[in-house]
């Protein structure tokens, strides 16, 4: 079997141990994976875990040595997967940075009010969690969806009736977001206050 020559790592580094699954394929048509588990934190050894745990894969699958200090070859690797729990405990143990929350200007209590839900709909008693944040910051912004973009509303639109309801569409300044839809910047932030 010829070497491997293309490697999908996926990797979940935790609290106590890293977990490395590797997928390899070789130019003949065959393919196998690779396991292992190593300590998350091991100064002694390595300053990075999956950093550690993709190299000793390639060291093990290829034959080729990749010293530790030096930086990985990858050539070979077609994607790395990362997932990782230490955030979700820093944040359920309490433990980590100071946060504070930014949401526009008369939101503040938005978190802290939640959905209200209440499982328990005769319970006299509402345990509410206590909220991540030491300190909420209040924003004068205003982002809308352009008219252009707001599904189903293209066909049978009263062009007048909109300009009235939306006033500055068309003046605002257009962006995208973080998940790729065009917005409207109508009031910026105002980063000195």
């Amino acid at each position: 079997m010829e070497g491997p020559r293309e490697f999908r790592f996926s990797i979940d580094r935790g609290g106590t141990f890293t977990d490395v699954y590797a997928e390899f394929f070789c130019a003949d048509g065959t393919n196998g994976s690779h396991v292992m588990k190593l300590l998350s934190e091991d100064p002694g050894n390595y300053p990075d875990a999956p950093r550690e745990g993709i190299r000793r894969v390639l060291e093990a699958e290829t034959g080729i040595p990749h010293p530790r200090d030096t930086p990985l070859d990858t050539s070979r690797i077609h994607s790395i997967r990362m997932g990782t729990t230490v955030a979700t405990n820093a944040l359920l143990e309490r433990k980590g940075e100071r946060v504070a929350l930014v949401t526009t200007a008369g939101f503040a209590d938005l978190l802290h009010i939640g959905n209200q839900s209440r499982p328990e709909i005769f319970d006299l008693e509402i345990r509410m969690p206590d909220v991540l944040y030491e300190r909420v910051v209040e924003v004068c912004e205003e982002v809308v969806l352009p008219l252009g973009d707001v599904p189903g509303k293209r066909a049978g639109r009263d062009p007048v009736r909109d300009a009235a309801a939306h006033p500055l569409s068309g003046r605002a300044r257009q962006t995208r977001g973080t998940t790729g839809e065009a917005v409207e910047v109508r009031q910026a932030p105002d980063l000195a206050a």
